[in-house]
């Protein structure tokens, strides 16, 4: 048994919401690093960092071009249009943070999921399941209708875009393992491409200062590439609109990753919403294949 097939086996006995838990640990723990990069990089700058760091990581682990060379066009285009909104999405939501608080953009990307999961809700315990995370996601958002309008613009792009990419990468991620993760590494060489004539400007300052480097790599490593690898691999296993609807445990997690690592304790109306959120999960039902 080659490597590859070993791996396929091994996530295949590790539960597909295990990925999405890791998945949502990590997707907080990015940001953390961009606050480094904020006061001495450009917005458009930090997008390339993320992009271009997690590119670099996926040319070395996987080499996807060798994978690239051997796909059909039809299937071609689908990496180029993931690639395309990964660039795209990540711009966007920089974008949006720098212009609206950060609760109301996550309020607003929450968006994209509930429709998806929505549009697969089609019993009525799956629909009250979707009513119950939907509002607790929204609680716990905590949103906040401020802010200039042209980054309300950009968050509605980035909820767009997130929709995308939760559609295609569910294409990419239709026979499992380690293929749809060398697909997502060739999207992300392709959107480093579509990128760098956007951000590589803005990124310039932080080449010659190793902590804004080694903070661009961090950005790239925790935001894009754990993230994304574990999303293909729950992917691989879980129907979309149940994989739409686990997304409303991102701002549960973000919350609960509030208490452990900051000591920041919820108010009642986020426990609430924690609660919603545990609900609406436990009650969801996946629909046979």
């Amino acid at each position: 048994m080659d490597q590859a097939k070993r791996a396929n086996v091994v996530a295949a006995r590790v539960p597909p919401h295990f990925f999405f838990f890791i998945s949502a640990i990590f997707h907080y723990l990015g940001p953390a690093f961009a606050v480094l990069l904020f006061s001495n990089v450009s917005v458009l700058g930090v997008a390339w960092f993320r992009i271009a760091s997690a590119a670099f990581v996926f040319a070395i682990w996987r080499r996807p071009w060798r994978m690239f060379v051997q796909m059909s066009w039809t299937q071609r285009r689908i990496l180029i249009a993931l690639g395309s909104v990964l660039a795209l999405m990540n711009v966007c939501f920089y974008v949006a943070i720098s212009r609206v608080p950060l609760s109301t953009v996550g309020a607003i990307e929450f968006l994209g999921p509930i429709v998806l999961a929505a549009l697969g809700a089609r019993t009525p315990r799956n629909i009250t399941a979707l009513v119950l995370a939907a509002s607790g996601g929204w609680l716990l958002t905590d949103v906040r209708f401020s802010g200039e309008p042209l980054g309300f613009l950009f968050a509605f792009a980035n909820c767009a875009l997130f929709m995308l990419y939760v559609v295609l990468g569910h294409r990419i991620a239709q026979d499992g393992g380690s293929a749809g993760i060398d697909r997502l590494g060739m999207a992300m060489l392709i959107a480093l491409v579509v990128v760098t004539p956007i951000g590589i400007t803005g990124a310039l300052p932080a080449m010659t200062q190793l902590p804004l480097l080694l903070a661009g790599i961090g950005v790239g490593i925790c935001s894009s590439v754990i993230p994304y690898v574990c999303d293909q691999l729950a992917m691989a296993r879980l129907p979309r609109a149940t994989f739409a609807l686990l997304l409303a445990l991102l701002p549960a997690s973000a919350t609960i990753i509030g208490i452990l690592v900051l000591h920041q304790l919820p108010t009642l109306v986020e426990s609430l919403g924690i609660l919603l959120v545990a609900g609406g999960i436990a009650l969801h039902r996946e629909s046979a294949a």
